[in-house]
């Protein structure tokens, strides 16, 4: 088969791999897509896990099964997560399942990124689910990454009346605001420096939206909100300075989620006065579990959100180092895919 192996952020060669075999319990699957991460537009971020073939939001169709499979599996539509908590330790338990053993372990093989993948037994059994043939794979590779946007909507929980700012209006953030319409929220702002962005917000449903370039950002949260600011945040850019820009324009009693990772390096300074006395909370969201993913799978069955209209690249995977670029460029585009068929 071929697979993009990525040596470097940049550096993505497409190589001859040998098949994937299905040992016990596991299944190949031959990839039909694979959405490219936010994640895999840092180089910070990727150049932490090379060499490797990266992707893991993927949908495809098993053509071989293991022992203790049934043969009926073959010719299924799948999504396979990449990673997958036991549901049984101490952090399962408390509702932590991305600081589980199994999930920081378990891992697709070689990745999405391409023609063929194995699905490893606990991949398979704990978070491999099958998709509806109605849905295209262009809407259907959004499962995973609206999974990310259920869990981190879940830390602030149902908030009828409510006011949210989505500090970043990437294709993360605009998931982010139709997850945050479902739960109830009554004014939703978005920031974003892309005009562009800013416009696709408001037609998905935003109340209002800010340039953070020319525009004073609490101010005009404040003025949203009735002079309060936000009653919770939603920081989609990975730096400090976006993180303290929410917790600026959180209201009193407010909760600020950190939803992208920053290099090991970057700090935070807070003002510890104002977060006490507003008795603030901080808190952060990574990946998702086998919950979120089954609740994104309804939303994703329905058809109701205009997905597809979020795609804006479509690469072989001789586009892979391109895909990544445009993804870390930001500008208009917003969702890249991987089609090895290309």
């Amino acid at each position: 088969m071929r697979a993009a192996v990525t040596r470097s952020f940049g550096e993505t060669r497409v190589e001859e791999w040998p098949d994937p075999k299905a040992g016990p319990g596991e299944a190949v699957v031959r990839v039909e897509a694979c959405g490219v991460c936010s994640g895999e537009g840092l180089p910070w971020y990727v150049n932490r896990k090379v060499p490797a073939v990266l992707g893991h939001e993927v949908v495809g169709t098993i053509t071989e099964v293991g022992k203790g499979l049934s043969d009926g599996f073959v010719g299924t539509r799948v999504f396979a997560h990449h990673h997958v908590p036991c549901g049984e330790c101490h952090f399962c338990r408390r509702g932590f399942v991305t600081n589980c053993k199994l999930f920081r372990e378990t891992a697709l093989d070689p990745g999405g990124f391409a023609e063929y993948m194995r699905v490893p037994a606990e991949n398979f059994s704990r978070d491999t689910l099958t998709l509806p043939k109605e849905v295209p794979v262009e809407e259907a590779i959004f499962l995973e990454p609206m999974a990310c946007s259920i869990r981190a909507l879940k830390k602030l929980g149902d908030r009828p009346g409510d006011s949210i700012l989505l500090i970043g209006l990437g294709v993360m953030g605009l998931l982010n605001l139709l997850i945050a319409r479902s739960r109830g929220f009554k004014t939703i702002i978005g920031s974003d420096f892309i005009k562009e962005r800013r416009e696709v917000a408001l037609r998905l449903g935003a109340n209002a939206v800010v340039d953070p370039a020319g525009q004073d950002l609490r101010g005009e949260v404040e003025a949203a909100t009735d002079g309060r600011g936000a009653d919770a945040v939603i920081v989609g850019p990975g730096t400090p300075e976006a993180l303290r820009a929410g917790l600026d324009a959180v209201a009193p009693g407010g909760t600020v989620v950190q939803f992208t990772p920053t290099p090991a390096e970057q700090n935070l300074e807070v003002d510890t006065h104002r977060f006490y006395f507003s008795e603030l909370t901080l808190t952060a969201s990574y990946s998702c579990g086998p919950e979120d993913t089954r609740e994104a799978l309804e939303i994703v069955s329905s058809r109701e959100l205009p997905l597809a209209d979020l795609v804006t690249g479509r690469f072989g995977l001789d586009g892979v180092d391109a895909a990544m670029r445009l993804i870390g460029e930001g500008g208009a585009h917003l969702k890249s895919i991987i089609l090895p068929s290309l």
